[in-house]
């Protein structure tokens, strides 16, 4: 864990449970893409960085989840570098506070409150074009997270984020969080479009070839969807919606879980509700979703 690997020329990536990205700039310097979960990522990747003598310039944040900024605070005190993020995840990421109260719904009890969800805070620019080294281009990946992106190296290496997951982990896990649906499946089906070197995920391995993955968790996407729906045919509260697919996918429920698997699910019932496959009832003081007829 936490192995350096080169990519292609002058990109590397660490491999670690959210992957970072390595690009050196010169001989001397180098930007980060992300930074991993904690204070503790961040001082394994200062190691690395000391090890090889590079002196880091600038973190280039993908967007806000906890798991890629949490380096940000420490490696930032260290280096005094800066850190761009694209567009809302600058505001997620200079207000940590934001990701567990959008997931809760409202201001998060202090069982969310810690570094799975809750970043230390860092200084951060919201990211344009002109901030990218020579040869760097940042690709729209939004479905995920707000405003997520990735980037293209100049050795034609392409980090994706967490625009997509491995099978392993969709066929244990069964449900990605994704804030827009729609969202989601525009940027796989342009995902699945490209050509690299080497395409770079968060969460799954380093592959020549990315289209069969984005495939797999295209369909995986349509497959809960469809479930949903099932569980609908009779009116359900949103509750019990959670709690079917829970109990289908064999999941075990705790409060992390609650909220990250929740949010998704309703982002699946207002994307089935702009598509017309459900619709919603208001009765005995309960709102009801129910498959559209």
């Amino acid at each position: 864990m936490y192995e350096l690997i080169q990519a292609a020329g002058n990109s590397y990536y660490i491999n670690c449970p959210a992957k970072i990205g390595i690009v050196k700039l010169d001989a001397a310097t180098v930007c980060l893409i992300d930074s991993g979960g904690d204070k503790d990522a961040g001082r394994k990747v200062r190691q690395i960085l000391d090890q090889n003598d590079w002196k880091l310039k600038a973190i280039y944040n993908t967007h806000s989840n906890a798991d890629h900024i949490g380096g940000n605070k420490y490696l930032q005190s260290q280096s005094g570098c800066k850190i761009f993020a694209p567009g809302i995840e600058a505001d997620f990421t200079n207000h940590p506070i934001l990701e567990p109260s959008f997931l809760y719904g409202g201001y998060p009890p202090k069982d969310l409150r810690h570094k799975f969800l809750l970043a230390q805070e860092s200084t951060v620019h919201c990211l344009y074009d002109t901030d990218l080294p020579e040869g760097m281009t940042m690709i729209q990946l939004p479905g995920h997270f707000f405003d997520m992106a990735g980037f293209r190296t100049a050795d034609n290496v392409v980090f994706l984020a967490d625009c997509l997951s491995s099978e392993e982990t969709l066929n244990k896990y069964q449900i990605g969080f994704i804030y827009d649906v729609a969202a989601y499946i525009a940027t796989l089906e342009k995902v699945k479009q490209m050509t690299a070197k080497l395409f770079v995920p968060a969460h799954a391995q380093a592959t020549e070839n990315i289209t069969m993955l984005a495939q797999f968790n295209i369909d995986k996407v349509y497959e809960i969807a469809d479930r949903i729906v099932h569980i609908c045919e009779e009116p359900q509260i949103f509750e019990h919606v959670l709690q079917k697919l829970f109990n289908e996918f064999g999941l075990a429920l705790n409060f992390e879980q609650y909220v990250l698997v929740g949010s998704t699910v309703r982002s699946y019932l207002s994307w089935l509700k702009d598509h017309e496959k459900l619709d919603f009832i208001f009765e005995n003081g309960k709102m009801l979703w129910k498959k559209h007829l």
